[in-house]
């Protein structure tokens, strides 16, 4: 498995949560993604999607077995996947449209984004070799 590969995958993981929450969000001033879904992307929620995205950052330049977090971050994007999912099917996109293009765009490609890095994070897991491990003596 290449490690570059890996790194500059988590890497852009980690820009697409700050970058993306910080761009659509207008820094948090948006309130239309607010509105469209209180619970999930309330700006507490789009607070810890940037706090997610420091970990992939912080993730990226560490030099051991990614396994085990790569499986955690795997799930989080599923949870992610799925409550948009649920949003989708129960809300009118064309009417976040109507209220703001940013929050239309935001809601049209969030899914999409993190079921790509669900995937990417479940290949890590699941192509990943254990780090040798030498007992001290």
């Amino acid at each position: 498995m290449n490690s570059n590969l890996i790194r500059n995958g988590f890497i852009a993981a980690a820009l697409m949560n700050i970058g993306g929450v910080l761009f659509f969000s207008r820094v948090f001033t948006n309130d239309a993604i607010n509105q469209a879904d209180p619970v999930v992307m309330s700006n507490f929620g789009l607070l810890m999607i940037v706090v997610w995205g420091l970990a992939y950052l912080g993730a990226a330049f560490i030099k051991a077995d990614l396994r085990g977090l790569a499986a955690a971050f795997a799930i989080e994007k599923l949870v992610y996947v799925v409550a948009w999912g649920l949003w989708m099917s129960n809300h009118s996109l064309g009417l976040v449209y109507e209220q703001d293009l940013f929050a239309g765009i935001f809601y049209s490609i969030y899914g999409l984004n993190d079921l790509a890095f669900m995937l990417f994070f479940a290949w890590v897991f699941m192509t990943g070799k254990p780090v040798e491990r030498h007992e001290p003596r």
